[in-house]
């Protein structure tokens, strides 16, 4: 493959070149100043001794917050003074839209501090760091890629850094190339072997720190310092459309009804962010399944009594939006794809798996329809888990719910017309679009900060930029340390219970959230009255260019925000209550901090209950 070749752009992509994005206040000008905050925990505290025995080195780090305006506090850094640097970028994980301006920031943030400065981007993903492949990324080819989507620059590869030869391979490289600063650009995966890369160049005495940031179309790298991640924007827009087209056509005909899979992997991001862009009639995540802990016949049946519903209004259509991950949450597909995860893990072959089942795993395997049992015997993915994509639940749910309905009606229960189903797949259509102006913007800021942190001399950091639903010039910058992100999951297993390897997670979709709960609260109406909604196709100017996610926009989520206006509560009781104070002062700020120390120690348990996962 020919890495930063000259591309063939069409107009629109001509004219999407040429947009600068836009800077918070905080990171224009010479100088850009960051204060360093307190030492960070875990969410978890009964996570804290198995994450700080795995990092020593890089755990507890501080928070790090980009000042807008200048400062004299103590404990902060000001890069007045920019030494030439070496700095190395990587893709890793799956193409996501923006992620080419990631690259494009750092390389502008680096020349126009010291032009003396290299950035040097690894061809084919983790592939060209261990092999050491490199090139330059120059101005010619910032311009070429700027604001466009794939990850044609510098290519990718099925990418971990997990072994240690791959680790040795990324330090040997590192040191070999004398780089000062590595940033890696990924998901949850990788983000996780960034913190592992960290300590590990600390151990060594590597002079290369390690930067994360957060680039996935899943928009499951979500936590209290991470709001959004590059590419899911773009990502959920496009499929949007899609699903709006679909129902128009749906209410068009009146003669189907559409299965929609939606890629996301195990959460359902996705597939919530878009039924709050396109209102389907149905729409099923992989968290409340899991929740409810709904079998294949409770979908199933679900399914059947909305069509019966629906029916019984003369409404022979509609659109049921699924996500990818949906199969793995529903229980006993689950323990069969256990059992045969484990028999991979045995190496037993596709072919001979079958015969060595429990008999239990048996029976389900002999139910489910021949392209299903096929699908669900593929070798799992790197993390694990099933070959999602490869596993067409939407068929699945299709001809279980036509086999009830034909049931129905033979049986007098469903006297309407002829249940017909329409099945797609939307994986692939939208991680290569033009990414959409916010995630041009985000990527290309996080660009920026990945410089300055690494100009700062951290390392184990991921770049942060949160107030994200406010407008560009409002954002927040600055930097969290990957290990403050990290659980450990624990399984419950035959007399004795594990501890996994500590790890960033994904997040699921927060079923007392406020999008969740929006949908919930407008569920009925969704069923039943066709309120489809057509948000269009993705807009680079003018009305409808500055929308970002309803998700997004909704959650409320500024973070970094919150720490600073607690700072400031108690900077100024520090000022009220001081020696000489009245009693009544005394006595009301004694009582009042008392309360509330009760409260969050009440909010901040020192151990939990073992997830079953």
């Amino acid at each position: 493959m020919e890495f930063a070749a000259v591309m063939e752009l069409s107009g629109l992509q001509k004219q999407r070149s040429s947009y600068i994005p836009e800077l918070p206040l905080c990171l224009q000008g010479a100088s850009v100043q960051i204060e360093f905050g307190e030492p960070t925990k875990v969410a978890d505290h009964s996570d804290a001794h198995p994450i700080q025995r795995s990092f020593p080195l890089t755990y507890g780090q501080p928070l790090l917050h980009f000042l807008t305006k200048p400062s004299k506090l103590p404990d902060s850094h000001d890069t007045k003074e920019h030494p030439v640097m070496r700095i190395g970028v990587i893709f890793c994980g799956r193409q996501s839209p923006g992620g080419h301006n990631i690259v494009c920031g750092l390389h502008d943030a680096i020349k126009s501090h010291n032009p003396k400065s290299t950035l040097l981007g690894f061809c084919g993903g983790t592939e060209g760091l261990f092999s050491q492949k490199t090139i330059e990324i120059t101005e010619d080819i910032v311009l070429s890629y700027r604001n466009q989507g794939g990850y044609g620059m510098l290519g990718r590869t099925k990418d971990q850094i997990r072994t240690s030869e791959q680790v040795k391979a990324a330090l040997d490289a590192c040191e070999a190339l004398k780089l000062d600063g590595l940033v890696i650009v990924g998901g949850i995966i990788s983000n996780t072997d960034a913190a592992q890369l960290a300590e590990t160049f600390a151990v060594a005495k590597c002079r290369t720190k390690v930067v994360g940031v957060p680039v996935t179309i899943y928009g499951d790298l979500k936590n209290q310092f991470v709001e959004a991640n590059v590419g899911f924007d773009t990502t959920c827009k496009v499929n949007a459309q899609l699903v709006s087209n679909i129902c128009t056509d749906a209410l068009s005909a009146e003669k189907y009804y559409y299965f929609i899979r939606v890629m996301g992997r195990r959460t359902s991001h996705v597939v919530l962010e878009c039924a709050l862009q396109s209102n389907p009639n149905m729409f099923i995540l992989s968290e409340e399944v899991a929740s409810s802990k709904l079998t294949l016949f409770d979908i199933t049946k679900r399914i059947c009594d909305a069509v019966q519903d629906r029916a019984e209004q003369d409404k022979y259509h509609g659109v049921i939006l699924l996500p990818e991950g949906l199969i793995e949450s529903i229980p006993e597909v689950y323990a069969l794809l256990q059992e045969i995860h484990q028999l991979h893990k045995k190496g037993v072959s596709s072919d001979n798996i079958p015969a060595q089942l429990s008999p239990w795993a048996t029976a389900f395997f002999e139910f489910l329809p021949p392209f299903i049992r096929k699908q669900v015997l593929l070798s799992p993915e790197s993390d694990d888990s099933a070959q999602l994509s490869q596993i067409e639940t939407e068929k699945l749910l299709a001809q279980l719910v036509e086999t009830e309905m034909n049931l129905r009606s033979r049986v007098g229960t469903y006297s309407g017309k002829k249940f017909n189903s329409i099945c797609h797949f939307f994986g692939y259509q939208a991680r290569g679009s033009l990414p959409s102006k916010f995630d041009c913007d985000y990527a290309y800021v996080l660009g920026h900060v990945s410089y300055h942190l690494l100009a700062a001399g951290v390392n184990g950091y991921m770049a942060t930029v949160t107030n994200l639903k406010d407008p560009v010039c409002k954002w927040s910058c600055g930097g969290a340390p990957l290990t403050a992100m990290m659980t450990v999951k624990r399984s419950q297993g035959p007399g004795a219970s594990s501890i996994g390897k500590p790890a960033i997670h994904p997040a699921p979709v927060d079923l007392r959230g406020k999008p969740y709960q929006t949908l919930v609260f407008n569920g009925e109406k969704l069923l039943m009255d066709d309120l489809y909604r057509n948000p269009g196709p993705i807009q680079f100017e003018g009305p409808g260019s500055d929308s970002k996610t309803i998700t997004l926009c909704i959650e409320d989520q500024d973070y970094m925000g919150r720490i600073k206006e607690l700072q400031t509560y108690i900077d100024m009781v520090k000022k009220l209550v001081k020696p000489g104070c009245s009693q009544d002062v005394l006595k009301a700020a004694v009582s009042s901090m008392a309360s509330v120390v009760n409260i969050l120690s009440l909010m901040s348990p020192s151990t939990k209950g073992q997830s079953s996962l």
